[in-house]
Order: C-alpha cells, then structure tokens, then sequence
C-alpha cells in the first residue's frame, strides 16, 4: 500500500496551480492586453461560475464560436475547468455546417463573438431547445443574447465546489477539417488532454521562459498543442488575430516570440518575404510545422533562413505524432520523424498484417494522446480502429507510410487521394514532389479524374511562380516520371482551395476538374 497516492493532476489543476504559483507572471498578451497567471485563473473560474449558475451540469457541452482573441482562450479553458466540455468551431465553416454541428455535439450552450453572433441568432430556428437561453455574445449587442463580460463578471472568481473531474471525462470536442470527406467530432478526454500537453511540451521543447505565438484559429488543434504546451510548462501566450508575413516577422521581433507552431503556406511566406532581413528574430528558440506534407526545399529554406531550432511534426488530431528534431534533419529531410514517446506506430499492408521495414503501406499507432473517439459515431470508430494481436486498439490513419530500418517515417500520400490508373497505384505525392523542383511552380496538387481507358488519370492544378506554358510544364513533367505517374495535363490557377490550417482540399479540385479528361 503506497503511503501517498496523489490525485491525477489534469489541465485545470495545471491552470489553478499556475495561477497560485506564478501569481503575477504574464499568461496571455492580446494586442496591448496583457494578462496574469492569477487574473487568467480568476477569469476561468468565473466562466465556469457562470454556466454553472446558467444551468449547466458536468460533461454539459459549450460551442464556442469566435474569432482569436484573449475573450476565446478565457471561454474555452473556463469551460474546462467548470467540468463542462468546450466545443470550438472553426469560423470559416458555413452557417448549414455550424448547425449541424451545434446539433451533433447537443451543446446547451453558445459563445459566439462579432459577426457570428449575428450567424447563430439567424440560425436559431433551426437549433433544438436544449440551448434554452443561454447564448453568450462577445462584442456584441444582440437582442436575446448575454453580454459575455457581464455574464461573466457577475461570477465568483474564486473556484466553486463541483463534481471530481475524472481523467475519463471529455474535455472538448474538435469537429475534424474535413479534408476527404464530412466533418467528425473528435473527443479528447482529460487524460488524452493532459498527456498531450505533458509529451509535446517536451517533444517541442517547451520551458518557462516560452513566449509562444498562435496566429492559426483556436479552434485548431494545432493551436491548442502550442497553448497546452505553454500551460503546462508555465509560459505565456501570444495571441494574433490573423497572418500576414510582415505582420508575423513585427510580432516576433515585438513580443520577443520564442515558440510558435504554423503549417507550411505560413513558413514559405516567411522566408519568401522580401522584407525577411530587416526583423530582429533572434528570439525564436523552437518553432513547430505541421497541417500539410512539408517539402525537403522548405525545410532547408526554413532553416537556412530562420534562427533557433526547426522541429517537423506529422500528426493527427487524433493522437498520432511523429517528431523530426533539428538534430536528424539534415540526414533524414525526406521524412517526418520518429514516432514521439511513448508511442507505438506500424505499416500495415492491405490484409491489415504488419509489413517489413521499407515497405509501404497504411500508417496505424497507438499513443496516450490517442482520442477518446468519433462523438455519436460509432461507424467512423470502427472504420478508425486496427486490432492489434496484443489485442489492443490502434488508430488507422489513412495515410501511406514507409518506415526505415532506423524508425524515421516517410509519407508516401493520402489513402484517399490514391490514384489508380490502368489498375496501378500512384501516389500524388510523388508527382507534385517532381513538379515542385521546376524553377516557375510555386505550389502544385495532383488529382485523379476519371478517364474512360484508365478509370483515372493524373491531373496536375498548378499555382505558377513565374511564365510556364502548361503544355511544356507537363512535358517536362512527364519526362521526369515513370511511365504510370505521367500527368494528364497541367492547369493553371491562381490559388489552391484550403482549409484554415493550409491544408489543400483536394476534393473540391476532383470536383472542379471531374468531367476534364472528357473536354478535350
């Protein structure tokens, strides 16, 4: 029998102990807003106070519906510590979309901010009556909506008495991008929320001293890795309203930025900028990519351009990472790392058997940040969940992976963005890697379209950097590929279809493009 058997300490624990502890140390910075440790705490306990007095009991469900900004953080993680469960909704989403999702989480409450207020109250009519009359509005004066900072500010500040929070319980739900296909609620209990917090602080060498930069929405699980990460190691946050290359370099050099975590449009726009030289970056310490696949050209930009210390991250919203460090970069730039501690990782060929090293095949892995599941979705979970012989329950990923003899992972593509033409598989991957090293191809995504000899073939939607004929740009193309990756054509446009976090959307270009192969 052990003599001490503390509770688990879990993330709002790690925010009332910050709170005591670093008392006076600043928590957030928000334009000229500057927060303490000890206000942050008093400002989510007193969130929490509010929905309590509101009417809402433990594992009760908050949307939160806004734009970045101090206001947003307070919401989110005083949800959290009122054992309710945060529901953050990316912004750019439709009005059909917040509805369906508002429906699906059965939320019983809504913050919502500026212009989405004015969304939300004109889809009341279509939200059930669970929600009642608690709609909260930030920076707005709405009829039949709480003002978020009389609401709150009626609140104790002191933490009331309320049900033990057990690391079982859910923590928030964050709906996924849906690159490939609809949406799905992905729910992080507390103890998936606190390990990612405790492994990525060390992962992406967080410490006291991290001045940490979240420019992408707070709805993003990428931004909640940067700010979980900071929480638990007692640093501050910085938060940014929008990006602009210019804008970024100025809040580095201002706030003195020493962590941030951005997708790869953002980094290329860094160093591509032609003002790059004339900002005082030498603050950065640690800075973290990851949302989309990270070309080897970049990486070398990133780090030949930037100071302090790169780090790559592959990984999903649902608790699977991989970690290339500045260390094994230059002797492995082709891939994304090594699977973080703690965690277990296989290739999986197409009868779900493990496969040898080298061999390409589906990525699976299990990891204490793994998702407590899909919300209300319990085929999704299934098509989620690999077996493992242990008997244990691994994550499919849907991407093609290889592992080398070393453990350093390489990404092949998407399961889903797999092209077969003329019944051989081919990888989009491996195309747009080619067409990339074409001095006047700035960004570039292959699709399939359907083709009445090949069933598919290679499209190639390119966003040029300078005069490229498209005639010419897929002859060079296809000279430089095997005979099955040769691309159809190339098209020029403007700009790629993204998500929020860089992402490209590769469905809405096989829908643009579905009847090409047919024109001509």
């Amino acid at each position: 029998m052990a003599w001490f058997a503390p509770k688990p300490v879990l993330l709002p624990d790690v925010i009332a102990l910050n709170a005591e502890y670093l008392n006076d140390k600043t928590a957030f910075v928000d334009r000229d807003r500057r927060v303490s440790w000890r206000e942050f705490g008093a400002g989510t306990n007193r969130v929490a106070n509010a929905l309590t007095a509101a009417g809402l009991g433990k594992g009760d469900r908050v949307v939160v519906l806004m734009k970045n900004s101090y206001a947003m953080a307070e919401a989110m993680f005083g949800i959290i510590r009122g054992g309710f469960v945060a529901v953050p909704l990316n912004v750019a989403i439709t009005d059909a979309a917040v509805a369906g999702m508002i429906a699906n989480s059965a939320a019983r409450a809504v913050i919502a901010s500026d212009e989405h207020v004015a969304r939300v109250e004109g889809l009341r009519p279509q939200l059930g009556g669970q929600l009642g009359d608690r709609f909260v509005a930030v920076d707005a004066d709405v009829g039949g909506w709480k003002d978020y900072a009389a609401f709150v500010g009626a609140a104790a500040a002191e933490a009331a008495a309320r049900a033990d929070i057990d690391p079982r319980d859910e923590c928030n739900i964050i709906y996924s991008s849906g690159t490939t296909g609809l949406p799905k609620g992905i729910v992080h209990d507390h103890a998936c929320r606190q390990a990612w917090a405790r492994e990525m602080a060390v992962a992406l060498r967080y410490h006291s001293g991290a001045r940490t930069l979240c420019n992408l929405g707070l709805f993003s699980n990428i931004s909640w890795v940067a700010m979980l990460a900071t929480i638990y190691a007692g640093g501050t946050i910085v938060i940014d309203r929008q990006f602009a290359a210019g804008h970024c370099l100025a809040h580095i050099q201002r706030e003195r930025i020493t962590h941030t975590a951005m997708v790869p449009l953002q980094y290329q726009k860094l160093v591509e900028s032609e003002h790059l030289d004339q900002y005082d970056l030498s603050s950065l310490d640690a800075y973290m990519c990851c949302g989309s696949p990270l070309a080897p050209a970049l990486k070398r930009a990133i780090m030949d351009r930037l100071p302090g210390q790169f780090i790559e991250l592959y990984g999903l919203t649902e608790g699977l990472v991989t970690i290339l460090p500045p260390e094994d970069m230059a002797a492995s730039i082709e891939s994304v790392g090594r699977p973080a501690p703690g965690q277990r990782l296989a290739i999986l060929g197409n009868d779900d058997a493990i496969l040898e090293a080298g061999e390409p095949g589906e990525i699976v892995g299990t990891a204490p940040y793994m998702m407590a599941g899909y919300h209300d979705n319990d085929e999704a979970n299934v098509e989620a969940t690999w077996t493992h012989p242990d008997g244990s329950r691994w994550l499919r990923t849907g991407d093609i992976g290889k592992v080398d003899a070393e453990g350093f992972l390489t990404l092949v593509d998407r399961k889903k963005d797999m092209i077969i033409s003329g019944g051989q598989n081919v990888f989009p991957a491996d195309i747009e890697a080619v067409m990339l090293e074409h001095e006047n191809v700035s960004e570039v995504a292959v699709v399939g379209v359907p083709h009445d000899k090949w069933g598919e073939t290679p499209l190639a939607v390119v966003v040029a950097a300078g005069d490229v004929d498209p005639e010419a740009l897929t002859a060079w193309t296809n000279a430089r590929t095997g005979k099955q990756q040769r691309i159809n054509a190339a098209v020029l446009v403007s700009e790629l279809p993204r998500n929020p976090n860089g992402k490209v959307l590769k469905r809405e270009l096989r829908k643009t493009f579905a009847d090409f192969a047919a024109r001509g």
